[in-house]
Order: C-alpha cells, then structure tokens, then sequence
C-alpha cells in the first residue's frame, strides 16, 4: 500500500474514532452530565441509549441511501453533522436540546463507519485491504475503550465544557483532514437498493447477524460495567482506576495487530475458538476477581479479546454478504449496537439480581449462543463450499 493510500486509511480511522469517542465518551460522566442538565442520571443514560437505539435501527438503511453519492462527499457530510452536534453540546443547558444534539448526528454514524470500512475493503491486494480492515477497526476499538477514560479525565481535571471541547476538536481535525488530504471518491457501478437487500435471503447473512448480536452482547455486558466491577470487587480506585482502564484500552491496540494475522490466517478457526478463549477468561475473572494483579492482567486480556472480538464480527458479515460490502458494513455497525443495548441490559439484570461479581456471567450466557451460531455458520459454509465443488 503507498504513502497516500496508508494517510487516507489513517484519516478515516481517525475519524471513526472520532465518532465512537463522541458515542461512548459521555458513560463516564453521566453523573456529571445529570448534574449539569438537572436530570436523574437514568435520564441523563438516555444520552447513550437513544444515540445506540438511533444507530441500531439506521445502520442497515441510510449507508444503502447514500451508498451512490461520491464517498468523500458524505464523510464530509457526516463529520460535519457530528462536529456541529458537538459544539451545540458545549454550550446548551437544557437536556431536551442536548438529547438532539446527540441524536442527529447518530444517523449518520453508521454512514460513516460503513465507507470507512468498505474504502479500506478495496485499498489494495487481499492481505492489504485486511490491514486497512484493521486500522479503521482500530479507530473503533480506541473510541469504545478509550472515549471513557480521556473524557472522563477531562471532566475531572477541568469540566463538562472542556471535555465535550475535546471531542468537537477530534471531529473537527478528521473534517479538516478529509477535505484536506482524501481525494474525490465517485461511485463507479452503484448497486440497486434491490441488489443490495437480497442478502437478507442467504441463510449466512442472519447467522452472521447472531454472531455480533451475540458476540457483542458478551463483551458489553461485561464491560459496561466494568469499572463498577473493579471499584467494588477488586477496590481499585481513583487515579488506579483510570490507569487500569488505561491499560485495558492499550491492549486492545495490540489485539488488533493480532486479529489482522490470525484471520488471514485462517478465520474460521479464529472465530470458532473465540468464545471458547473469552469464556475460560470470563471464568477465571469470577474465581480471581478480588486479587488486584490477576485482574490486571485479565483487563489487559480482556482488552486484547475485544479488538479481536470487533475484527471478526467485521469479517464475519462482509464475508457472509460480499457483493453488498456498505450494506454489510452497516448491518455490522447496526448489529454491534443492538449487542450493545441487550448485552448492558442482561448485565444489568444480572448486577441487580445476583450482585456485581456475578456479571461476568453475562458473558458467559451470550458466548454460548454465538458459539452456536458461529458453528452453525462453518457448518453451512463446509456444505456450500462441498456443493460448490
């Protein structure tokens, strides 16, 4: 891949981390947050909840939409969308106007998202394209499990303002960076909505779909709560706290350099052995959870497994439905956020229920049934493959 393709992949990646860091930044501070507006913090949740809900039920339409506009076109479009969104979100006062601000903008997260990853899909030969795969999953995996703590720590060492200030600068360097250094990018063969939507009729495509719900549902519903687990169970705390969470968000970096060779390598296999890896660490959290160095090292773990996790949901969908790769990539965006909500809701039933240890279970339940489903899908894959020949 050459210097210029290498830059682009870089600003989008940048971008998407933009996105995701305007997503999930604000979980930090949602007490903050409710005391800003004069909300309860379970209405100030809805900061998070009706931005995921938005992207859930858009992420398989709108990249459809735009997928015949010039790419470049309406990354712009939706980087200045979410810069706008930020900048109202720095100066209202009143958490009505705030909850738009949030909402609009989340239309077009998974517009962005879905060219991001299909620009990086065809940036050169099987092997590069993985990379570049890669690199815009990295942007995800860096807003999700970084957007907490930097935000966090902004709020804490300054303000609310200045923290929501961090995020508009992110999106505003990716706007100016995409108007600056990406080139036009036209749709050559733009594919009917029809074309498009006809791999909801291949049974891989829905087994697919399971995977992430599922896939993402176990991590999520672990992670959510996470940093209550560590406070409570393992009593970290403070400035320690931050720094664990740190290291967590660090060591996602390196599973994405892992899950780029481990899926070239051979994918289904990587796939088929994830949950059974991310359930041993999942069990070996209950027993060990209350040791202080033990659980540092199952976070750095468990930072690795995520970014795995996200490359191969990534892959998962695009390879189920390859002649549809926007659509694809927005059902993935889509997927990762209905896991998301219905992961965070089991973990909190089970946090409610059974306290705060036992949350790990939800991981646990949710691994089963991808696991299921991931081997179903290798299954269905072997015959079709055998039939084929």
């Amino acid at each position: 891949m050459d210097k210029r393709k290498k830059l682009i992949i870089f600003i989008l990646a940048f971008g998407v981390f933009g996105l995701m860091n305007t997503e999930m930044g604000v979980v930090g501070i949602l007490p903050l947050l409710a005391d800003h507006y004069n909300v309860t913090v379970t209405r100030a949740g809805l900061l998070v909840s009706v931005f995921a809900l938005v992207v859930a039920i858009t992420g398989p339409i709108l990249p459809v939409v735009f997928s015949g506009i010039n790419r470049k076109k309406v990354m712009l479009l939706s980087l200045g969308i979410f810069l706008f969104g930020t900048i109202i979100s720095i100066f209202v006062t009143d958490f009505n106007t705030a909850l738009v601000a949030r909402a609009i903008p989340a239309f077009f997260h998974p517009v962005y998202c879905s060219l991001a990853l299909t620009v990086a899909a065809a940036s050169g030969g099987q092997e590069q394209n993985r990379k570049a795969i890669t690199t815009i999953i990295m942007g995800v995996s860096a807003g999700m499990v970084l957007g907490v703590p930097i935000t966090s720590f902004i709020a804490s060492v300054s303000s609310i303002e200045m923290a929501m200030t961090f995020t508009a600068a992110v999106n505003a360097l990716a706007f100016l960076a995409t108007l600056i250094f990406v080139p036009s990018m036209p749709v050559k063969e733009k594919m009917s909505y029809g074309s498009q939507l006809s791999v909801l009729k291949k049974p891989l495509t829905w087994l697919a779909i399971a995977t992430i719900i599922f896939m993402t549902a176990a991590v999520a519903g672990t992670n959510s709560y996470s940093a209550e687990y560590l406070s409570k169970v393992t009593h970290i705390s403070g400035e320690n706290l931050s720094a664990v969470l740190f290291a967590y968000g660090a060591a996602s970096i390196i599973g994405n350099l892992l899950a780029a060779k481990l899926l070239s390598k051979n994918a289904m296999k990587t796939a088929l052995f994830y949950p059974i890896v991310m359930g041993l660490i999942f069990i070996l959290w209950f027993f060990i959870g209350e040791l202080l160095t033990p659980m540092v090292i199952i976070m750095a773990l468990f930072g690795i497994m995520f970014s795995i996790q996200n490359n191969i949901n990534q892959y998962w969908i695009t390879s189920a439905a390859p002649e549809a790769p926007e659509f694809a990539n927005g059902l993935f965006v889509s997927c990762c956020n209905w896991g998301i909500s219905i992961g965070t809701a089991v973990g909190g039933l089970f946090l409610s229920g059974l306290g705060i240890k036992y949350v790990v279970w939800t991981g646990v339940l949710f691994l089963i049934l991808s696991f299921v489903s991931i081997f179903l899908r290798n299954s269905l894959y072997s015959s079709a493959t055998q039939l084929s020949k």
